[in-house]
Formats: C-alpha cells, sequence, structure tokens
C-alpha cells in the first residue's frame, strides 16, 4: 500500500508543483514588489511589535528584535499555512468535480507554497542579525530540524482543519479567534521568566512553544537541542500527522458531496 501511495504522488508531481506556483502567484498578484512583501511584512511587524514591547513592558531581553522576529517566524508560518490549509479543499472544488486528484495534494500545494515564505522570513531573520550583529553560532547549521518539524506538525494541523471545514465552515471564521488565542501562550513577544509557574506549564503544553524554543535556541544562543526536546517534538509531529492523514482518509469520499 505504501508504494501505491509512493507511486501515486510521483505521477502527479507535476500537479503539486503547479498548484504551489498557482498559489503564489495567486498571493501576489497584481503586487509591485511580489515576493519581496514576504521579507518586508515580518520586518515591518518586528519594528512596530519591537518599539511597541520593548518599551511598554521593558523586556530584559537582549536583542529583543531579533527574538521576536524568531517568533514571529515560527508562529505566523503556523497560522498562515494551516489558514490556507483549511479552505484547500473547498476552493479547488470545481477541479475536484471534474478530473481525479489525490485531494490531499491540494493541501500539500497550501502548505509548501507557506514553506517558500518560511525561507524568506527565515532570509529576513539572517539580515536583521548581521544587521545588528549578533553572533552566529554553529548551532545555526542544526536550525533545519526545528524548521522540518514545525512544517510537517502544520501539515498535520492543515489536514485535520481541510477535512472538517468541507462540512464545517463555521471554523473558517472561528479559527483566526483560535490563532489569537494560541498566540498569547506561546512565548513570542514575552520571555518565558516572565510567568507564573501555573502559566508556565501551560504554555509548556502547546506543541509550538517547544519548536519555538528549539528554534531559538539554535539560531540566537548557540545551544544544541536538547534530545529530549526534539524527540518530544518528533512525537508531537507523528501524532498530528497521524491523526490528520485518519481525518483527511476517513471524509475524503464525502468532499464532493459537501463542497
Amino acid at each position: 500500500m505504501v508504494s501505491t501511495y509512493i507511486q501515486n504522488f510521483k505521477k502527479f508531481r507535476p500537479l503539486l508543483n503547479e498548484l504551489i506556483a498557482r498559489d503564489i502567484k495567486t498571493k501576489y498578484r497584481r503586487s509591485i514588489l511580489g515576493v519581496l512583501w514576504t521579507i518586508l511584512n515580518p520586518l515591518f511587524m518586528m519594528i512596530v511589535l519591537s518599539v511597541v514591547f520593548s518599551n511598554l513592558f521593558k523586556f530584559d531581553i537582549e536583542y529583543f528584535p531579533v527574538y521576536l522576529l524568531s517568533g514571529q517566524l515560527i508562529f505566523n508560518f503556523f497560522s498562515e499555512s494551516t489558514t490556507n490549509a483549511m479552505g484547500a479543499i473547498i476552493m479547488n472544488g470545481p477541479l475536484i468535480k471534474k478530473i481525479y486528484v489525490p485531494k490531499y495534494m491540494f493541501v500539500l500545494s497550501r502548505i509548501f507554497s507557506s514553506s517558500i515564505n518560511l525561507l524568506a522570513s527565515f532570509t529576513a531573520l539572517l539580515c536583521v542579525m548581521l544587521a545588528m550583529r549578533v553572533e552566529l553560532h554553529y548551532t545555526v547549521l542544526l536550525v533545519s530540524i526545528p524548521l522540518i518539524l514545525i512544517i510537517l506538525f502544520s501539515l498535520g494541523i492543515g489536514l485535520i482543519l481541510s477535512a472538517i471545514t468541507v462540512k464545517f465552515r463555521d471554523i473558517m471564521h472561528l479559527y483566526s479567534v483560535f490563532t489569537t488565542a494560541l498566540m498569547y501562550l506561546t512565548p513570542v513577544i514575552y520571555p518565558m521568566s516572565i510567568l507564573p509557574e501555573w502559566l508556565k506549564k501551560i504554555v509548556m503544553i502547546n506543541p509550538i512553544t517547544n519548536i519555538l524554543i528549539m528554534f531559538r535556541d539554535v539560531m540566537i544562543y548557540g545551544r544544541v537541542p536538547n534530545i529530549l526536546s526534539v524527540l518530544l517534538g518528533v512525537v508531537e509531529v507523528i501524532v498530528a500527522l497521524a491523526t490528520g492523514l485518519y481525518v483527511f482518509y476517513k471524509n475524503q469520499d464525502s468532499f464532493i458531496l459537501n463542497i
């Protein structure tokens, strides 16, 4: 069965490439600066939030703009990719009704197109680090670990959302509220040290927190990821992907009746 899925993926891989290109072109259609906005947006948000939070709350964090941008990079990718994946099946309903296409391809294209934006944001982070003369440690070479984990975790959540949104469209309206609440339960704009113990435990339950801490460790603090943190991240990804694939597989036959 696994070999059948692999062969099927290879067969439709050119279509996946076309879907990714279409998603990127659609996002930046009639935009003068185009993909450059992928770098400019996080930079502008970093400037605004750095001014507000560094002065309002007086966080004692060295290189706070870098700390903030690294948090935005991870969380914004999760939020953007899962939001885009949520409507993948609905938006491609006309194509699904006309020809056979493995339906997970539409979710993959949304996640992968967001991954391109993630790499552009990562470039912006490196530029800020160089501009602020933040030391680049050898651990930067391990940055692929947290990045791969957040991409696969987002894919699992995206599969779940895309499947259940076909039947329950209200999720599309509620999800933005959920991600806003989730952002405040992720140490994007604040250090973990300011939290009381009971709240710190709640924040650590959030799977994105573990990946974000891992990302900051390798990028800013020159720390090799803790083996327990990596294993926890792998477990979180496996659970998300397994659940996503199960929910998607169980519901995909009824998509055409609801789109």
